[in-house]
């Protein structure tokens, strides 16, 4: 018998990870967590799936070694294992836009924007909101916000921006992001400020793209640090 070839052994864990992400719902789920720890019921609410199902989808990801868990009474919150989880979701979504034109269909269909920044890069973008020329918008739920934001962004969920669209000037341009270039916040945001007389846009990258950038990000401080 031929024995077993140590690459072999090495591949099959490599594919432990592999098989993992091979549900589109996992990748939704480390989507979310990439943007703040949650519950398994907060999970399950902002993924509309059922508790039982994202809880043993989370299980999954857990014994790839993906995310990580802590109990806290009859609570369990889940969080990313590190942060290159976040960075390999990022790089996969850009290869599968890279090479699969059924994906790149799809965005241009659901996710176009014919917004223009005018061509500002994001470090000038960061000068133009440190100026007070431009307020950057975030538009994610709240927990999100005070788990990581864009540097010098201001927090107003999209649920509650027509209620509190006066705490913003329409001096200012308005530059909208939520959670990435799958997120429609951003985009209603945009159209609610817009069809109210604001000169808004938004940009499609969220904080872990921003992050894997290596530009600036605002994080809460972990748990138990000074």
């Amino acid at each position: 018998m031929v024995a077993h070839p140590p690459k072999a052994a090495v591949y099959e864990q490599v594919a432990r990870v592999g098989k993992a992400l091979g549900a589109p719902r996992r990748l939704e789920l480390l989507d979310l967590l990439g943007q703040a720890p949650r519950t398994v019921e907060a999970l399950a609410t902002a993924s509309g799936m059922s508790v039982a199902n994202t809880s043993q989808h989370l299980q999954i990801l857990r014994v790839a070694g993906l995310v990580a868990s802590s109990r806290d009474g009859l609570f369990v919150t889940y969080r990313l294992a590190s942060d290159d989880v976040a960075e390999f979701s990022t790089t996969l979504r850009r290869l599968a836009e890279s090479h699969l034109a059924d994906l790149e269909r799809l965005k241009a269909r659901f996710f176009a924007s014919a917004d223009d920044l005018d061509g500002l890069t994001s470090k000038q973008l960061l000068a133009r909101v440190r100026r007070g020329e431009i307020v950057l918008l975030d538009v994610r739920p709240t927990e999100e916000y005070a788990a990581a934001h864009i540097h010098g962004a201001v927090s107003i969920p999209h649920d509650e921006l027509e209620r509190r669209i006066g705490e913003l000037s329409k001096h200012r341009r308005v530059v909208a992001y939520c959670r990435g270039p799958y997120c429609v916040f951003a985009a209603d945001a945009v159209k609610l400020l817009r069809r109210r007389g604001f000169d808004a846009t938004r940009i499609e990258d969220g904080v872990v793209e921003w992050r894997a950038r290596g530009l600036p990000v605002v994080a809460a401080r972990p748990e138990g640090r000074a």
